[in-house]
């Protein structure tokens, strides 16, 4: 293989984190870009990645960053839908125009390959068939319609010199060095481990696909390493049909494997209407090298372990480092970061 350097933009992210790892055992040379909302705050545990990194805003991404890169995972962005709603407008700015602007900036300067972090929650509402990548997009939120805008305005940018893919994430799982709590699996886990009730706010039967994070970080390296022709302008859903659960599944899951807990079915989320089942075939026979090592059950016993060594507790589990937006609250209102989201 020859030696390839690899930009990931949100490299300090909860998949980024991940990917960058992956990407270094493979050999690979990598650059992190990071606005570094998420620092050391906002670890569960350290990992010393010696990389070159560019400590920077992705709307702040400039030509002289690009210099030498074979291929972009952009990853970097608001990163969920609750965030999403703290300002819908930032949101697009972030999320769409940044984007967008990556893009064209990697094709001036002849960056190969440009791989789009996008997510299965652009088919929103969708009921209780499996989504093909040819469904029709629905999305609820802001962070959804950033990611197909994005989807439209980047896709149709490949060409021979440059290959555009857009890998639609079903919900992410597992644990990181940049642990998210705000994700259902992790969240469900944590429920049970520092309160011994399983919370689900919705009545329990939406469907939600979900993959772990380090199976998403595979799918990048898949894209990076197959052939052009088979990955430019494609989008492929990321996932395992088996996969599909409703979230009182996973709940049953577990309190299956986590001793001591009851489920508690709130249903007082009316708001949040995403139910989608989504088909993984497409990656499956056309990205063969993409090969997920993971599954809900395991997973859950990989987060409970997890939880338990790292002394997951209620000042953990409910404070700012592990949620998102909780942590964007506090950077907002202590005065680090502008209402524009840029370091002061």
């Amino acid at each position: 293989m020859s030696m390839k350097e690899i930009l990931v933009t949100g490299h300090e992210g909860f998949i980024g984190s991940l990917l960058v790892k992956l990407l270094m055992e493979k050999g690979y040379g990598v650059t992190g870009l990071d606005t570094n909302f998420f620092n050391s705050d906002c670890e569960l545990f350290h990992e010393e990645n010696e990389i070159k990194t560019i400590n920077k805003d992705i709307r702040q991404i400039s030509e002289a960053d690009l210099q030498g890169i074979d291929a972009v995972c952009h990853l970097a962005a608001l990163s969920n839908d609750p965030l999403g709603k703290l300002n819908p407008e930032l949101t697009g700015d972030i999320n769409f125009k940044a984007s967008v602007r990556l893009a064209e900036l990697c094709k001036k300067v002849g960056v190969s390959k440009f791989i789009y972090s996008s997510s299965c929650s652009l088919y929103g509402k969708a009921g209780d068939d499996a989504l093909t990548e040819e469904a029709v997009f629905n999305p609820i939120t802001a962070y959804a319609k950033s990611k197909v805008m994005t989807e439209e305005h980047v896709l149709p940018m490949g060409d021979e010199e440059f290959c555009v893919t857009a890998l639609r994430n079903a919900t992410a799982y597992g644990i990181s060095s940049k642990l998210r709590l705000d994700l259902v699996v992790n969240n469900l886990v944590g429920w049970a481990l520092v309160t011994g009730e399983i919370k689900i706010l919705s009545d329990g039967t939406p469907w939600r696909p979900i993959v772990h994070a380090e199976d998403i970080a595979r799918a990048f390296i898949a894209v990076i390493e197959a052939p052009k022709e088979r990955v430019n302008q494609q989008a492929f859903n990321v996932g395992i049909d088996s996969e599909n659960f409703r979230i009182k599944e996973i709940a049953e899951a577990v309190a299956e494997m986590v001793p001591h807990c009851d489920i508690v079915i709130t249903g007082e989320h009316g708001s949040d209407s995403r139910s989608y089942r989504v088909d993984f075939g497409k990656i499956k026979n056309q990205l063969p090298e993409f090969k997920p090592a993971w599954n809900l059950r395991k997973g859950i016993h990989q987060i409970h372990e997890n939880y338990l060594r790292y002394k997951m507790n209620d000042e953990k589990f409910n404070g700012r480092y592990f949620t998102r937006l909780k942590q964007i609250r506090y950077l907002l209102n202590a005065g680090k970061i502008s209402n524009e989201l840029f370091w002061r």
